[in-house]
């Protein structure tokens, strides 16, 4: 039970942390294109549309996570029960199963679903940022951090509550294994998991890789839509830089 909660404790510092280098590029993203003088104004129709996008992308590649999980579990359940069938002596230990073909079935799959969330992550500052702007971009990033931070503090914490609550169960309480709120629980964290150690992991990097994209990639955006950027200083540079001697 230690172990669990100092993996939980860990996620809750992961998603603090991934939050505070999201302000922090945000902060250097709006220096590089200009952003720091005139300000983002949230009433326009362009910022809104950033906003909600950002605000969705978030949801989206949580989902995609989700159903990744899913599909390949799915696909491991299919292939131990192939070697079930078609390998006799599993269940009476005289034959051994093919774990190779699990552990490459797991594999494939991990790198096979995460194209399309990775894909996600990289184009869309690039696609908003060139077609709709650099507020546009502006606002998909705080929607996006705004929404990811959220999320992932909650998918956090009640993926680890679905956990504990099986592993207490699995402790004696409510009637302990074999009994129905056992059952419902397996099935709680059958959710749980990948709630907390995917989708959730996944927005930290998701809010951490899009505003990197959007900083490297400011200077084009500027010189696309013609802003002459003097070079600036971020606020958040000006209160460092006390500290740094």
């Amino acid at each position: 039970r230690g172990d669990v909660y100092k993996r939980q404790i860990g996620k809750g510092f992961a998603i603090g942390s991934a939050a505070l280098t999201a302000l922090a590029l945000f902060s250097a993203y709006a220096s590089r294109v200009g952003l720091q003088e005139t300000g983002i104004n949230i009433v326009d129709p362009i910022v809104v549309i950033g906003l909600l996008l950002g605000g969705m992308l978030p949801f989206f590649v949580a989902a995609l996570t989700m159903t990744a999980v899913g599909r390949a579990a799915q696909g491991m359940v299919d292939e131990v029960r192939r070697q079930f069938r078609e390998i006799p002596g599993i269940m009476e230990g005289t034959a051994k199963p093919d774990s190779a073909r699990c552990v490459d079935i797991s594999t494939r799959a991990a790198l096979r679903e995460m194209i399309l969330p990775g894909i996600t992550a990289v184009l869309a500052p690039v696609i908003v940022g060139r077609f709709l702007g650099v507020e546009a971009l502006g606002g998909l990033l705080a929607g996006a951090t705004v929404t990811g931070v959220l999320m992932a503090l909650f998918m956090a914490n009640a993926g680890g509550a679905w956990d504990n609550a099986k592993k207490h169960i699995e402790g004696g309480a409510y009637g302990g294994k074999g009994s129905d709120p056992h059952k419902a629980a397996v099935v709680g964290d059958t959710v749980g998991d990948p709630f907390k150690d995917t989708s959730g992991p996944s927005l930290n990097i998701l809010i951490k890789l899009m505003s990197v994209v959007s900083l490297v990639l400011a200077p084009w955006f500027a010189r696309v839509h013609g802003i002459d950027v003097q070079t600036q200083v971020s606020w958040l540079a000006e209160l460092l830089g006390p500290l740094g001697g």
